[in-house]
């Protein structure tokens, strides 16, 4: 009977109601997710994808024909109206410093200058302005002194703009065979108006006949003489409106090429840009709110090669930039959509000779916007708790309850922000809440 009672025991102690079964395989409450606060540096960057492009594209377009109608190809003075024609095309890549030329047409030169004011009429005999003495200046640079740089084209302007022709294996553009033709008309007009005042001044013609006929041969050889002359103040070698191009910046190389030999230049043709290159890149408008210029940032191949850089442009300072000018970021136009994370144009400037040899390849730009000072408190951002008042809390985990540390928050990275407690209720081990 003791053995029946023992095994009796033992059976019952065993057994459960299905209510204790139950329980006993239901899963434990689950608690909050935590995650512990650390001590570390941080730092706040922009990334963006970029490129490697050559700075300052500007596109070459003619400001006129390349000689004069009636000049011939090489000033000649033959009657020839024909269309003008690339007879040498410009080459892409090549390095165009001042006094080059780019290109020829019907045989005659298009050769770059350094200035700012563009080419826009023939310079010659009798015009005066900037575009004058900007062009006496460059000829003085290149060796060809004309005199000064007095803004009024004279005959040492003239007579130095043949000798760079000369020196570049080219005439200059001497008076046309309808200049001539004109010259010797105006000329022949004074000497028939000279011979008819003779003759009115002769013997026989007195009283008021004669005195009428000298004083209308008078007028006449006035007329004539003042037509000769203003003709003459714009007689003489002149450049013709297409044969200069004034680049603001020299050396410079031909990046694109837009015509061919045989075709008629009437619109670009080609593009230039400065021999150093920069990065183009896009950023969210978000991102541009944290960017001025003056930013260093770093710039990286996808061989893991580097180069530190600087942020020179943003938003509409951009060249050929698209961006609208309705939002502006660090007090510069970023973009015009009215869309915050609206992509901003920014542009990197890099150290002269570096990554000449990326061009036109990508890049991973990473722009630091700030960093902390030392090691700070930091949690994840999503254990932050911001309420209506704008106090910002951290849940933090004590044994079995959670209570709330009000903080201030501070930079932002990757994920982690930097937060400083009130007191001592917040450090380094600490378990925060981010979930439940």
């Amino acid at each position: 009977m003791g053995l029946v009672g023992v095994g009796g025991w033992f059976t019952g102690a065993q057994m459960q109601s299905p209510a204790d079964a139950a329980a006993a395989h239901r899963p434990q409450k689950a608690g909050p997710v935590t995650v512990t606060v650390e001590r570390q540096a941080l730092t706040a960057t922009v990334i963006a994808q970029g490129s490697v492009e050559y700075a300052s594209p500007q596109r070459l377009t003619l400001a006129g024909p390349v000689g004069s109608p009636g000049s011939g190809a090489g000033g000649s003075g033959a009657d020839d109206a024909a269309i003008q024609r690339v007879t040498k095309a410009p080459v892409a890549g090549a390095q165009l410093s001042e006094g080059d030329v780019l290109m020829q047409v019907s045989g005659r030169p298009v050769l770059v200058l350094r200035g700012s004011v563009p080419m826009y009429r023939t310079l010659g005999p009798g015009a005066s302005g900037d575009d004058v003495k900007q062009l006496e200046r460059a000829l003085a640079r290149l060796g060809f002194n004309s005199g000064g740089s007095t803004g009024t084209y004279g005959q040492g302007d003239a007579a130095a703009v043949s000798r760079w022709y000369r020196n570049k294996g080219f005439h200059a553009q001497e008076p046309s065979f309808r200049d001539r033709q004109q010259l010797g008309t105006l000329e022949a007009a004074v000497t028939t108006a000279q011979q008819a005042l003779l003759e009115a001044q002769s013997p026989g013609t007195d009283g008021e006949a004669g005195r009428l006929q000298r004083r209308a041969a008078q007028q006449q050889l006035n007329a004539a003489n003042a037509a000769l002359s203003d003709f003459q103040a714009s007689y003489g070698t002149k450049i013709p409106a297409g044969e200069i191009i004034f680049l603001s910046d020299l050396p410079a190389r031909l990046d694109k090429v837009s015509v061919k030999i045989g075709d008629t230049p009437s619109g670009p043709v080609g593009t230039v840009t400065s021999s150093k290159v920069v990065v183009q890149a896009v950023v969210p408008g978000n991102d541009a709110t944290l960017l001025h210029k003056g930013m260093t940032a770093r710039v990286e191949t996808p061989d893991g090669k580097s180069v530190e850089g600087r942020l020179v442009a943003l938003g509409d300072d951009v060249p050929n930039s698209d961006a609208g000018s309705d939002s502006k970021a660090s007090g510069t136009s970023v973009g015009g959509s009215g869309d915050a994370s609206a992509p901003v144009p920014v542009q990197i400037s890099i150290p002269a000779g570096k990554m000449t040899k990326n061009a036109n390849g990508s890049v991973k730009v990473t722009i630091e916007v700030g960093s902390s000072d030392g090691d700070v408190l930091t949690v994840p951002i999503a254990a932050l708790q911001t309420s209506a008042s704008g106090q910002a809390t951290v849940r933090v985990r004590r044994g079995t309850t959670v209570v709330k540390v009000p903080v201030k928050a501070g930079l932002s990275a990757e994920g982690q922000v930097e937060v400083t407690p009130s007191g001592d209720d917040l450090k380094a081990g600490d378990q925060v809440v981010v979930g439940q």
